[in-house]
């Protein structure tokens, strides 16, 4: 019998350990190498089979709306796949979500609901199609989604849809939310945008975190220099939390975060951030916490 629900599905942020910017391609897309780093702190989504063939997102999101979501945009390319494969759609969602990530962050927060809503969906439809199939469906909505669905940390290149596994130090970091929605397009169209970043291997990585108990000190945030003489609150999140340790934005913006070798570091850390900002703390995902849903069938509650 076929699963009708699957609840509490996490939708873990991402970090983007550094992020250069290694040149432009002729149709304006950024040329990119980061590596994209899983923490245990995100959104949570829940999934519901409904009896007709909707897609429907139940929870309100404020300044995004329900066919904009990725998520929604998502399911129902897979819907669409569903039915090019099985000769009929498969029934409809529900969709529920718990949002804790902030909008404009570089946490990757939508691209990571709509990769949960994928993996979830491609479960409960009995779908049957593999990780790859995945990643590849969700490519043209965003490259941050297939690293989701990959499922591991990632050395990414191209414009981040080139991806290949890599170890990071299992170490934990404080970020911090300035306040602010850095808008993507803001950071990759100003004409101060450093473009010409000599390309790294992945090996240089790997041997620069081998010994280390933390992801500090490899590479930078190309995006940064922009996000901060654009957005003063960045900025002042940077000046702050650099007296910890090595501090940088996320993606392009405007989430701040530092890395520590324990949890009682982060603690003494997250302890000392001024009252005027939200923190948290959040321990590296070495897996996504839905890895074995592309492997197995959803639990019938």
């Amino acid at each position: 019998m076929r699963a009708t629900r699957l609840h509490d599905c996490p939708a873990p942020a991402k970090l983007n350990l550094f992020l250069h910017v290694n040149g432009r391609r002729a149709d304006g897309y950024h040329l990119l190498q980061t590596v994209f780093q899983m923490v245990d702190h995100g959104d949570m989504l829940h999934f519901d089979l409904r009896a007709d063939e909707r897609i429907v997102r139940t929870t309100d999101v404020p300044g995004v709306p329900e066919q904009g979501d990725l998520i929604v945009r998502a399911l129902l390319l897979l819907q669409a796949a569903y039915a090019r494969r099985h000769g009929h759609p498969p029934p409809g969602i529900d969709v529920a979500i718990d949002k804790r990530l902030p909008m404009g962050g570089g946490l990757g927060g939508g691209s990571s609901d709509a990769a949960t809503a994928l993996m979830a969906a491609n479960a409960l439809w009995e779908a049957g199609f593999s990780r790859e199939e995945l990643m590849a469906l969700a490519l043209p909505l965003g490259a941050d989604i297939p690293f989701f669905i990959f499922g591991q940390t990632a050395f990414a290149e191209g414009v981040g849809e080139a991806l290949l596994p890599v170890e990071a130090p299992d170490c934990w970091y404080v970020v911090i939310e300035p306040g602010v929605a850095v808008p993507t397009a803001a950071i990759f169209c100003s004409e101060h945008l450093t473009r010409d970043t000599k390309p790294v291997r992945i090996t240089d990585f790997s041997r620069h975190t081998m010994n280390r108990t933390d992801s500090t000190g490899f590479g930078r945030n190309d995006l940064q220099a922009v996000a901060v003489s654009l957005f003063p609150p960045v900025a002042q999140a940077i000046d702050w939390l650099s007296a910890h340790g090595d501090a940088r934005m996320t993606g392009s913006g405007a989430c701040v975060f530092c890395a520590f070798s324990s949890e009682a570091d982060a603690d003494t850390v997250l302890q000392q951030v001024p009252g005027i900002w939200r923190a948290w703390k959040a321990k590296a995902l070495m897996h996504h916490p839905l890895n074995t849903v592309l492997q197995v069938s959803a639990v019938i509650e």
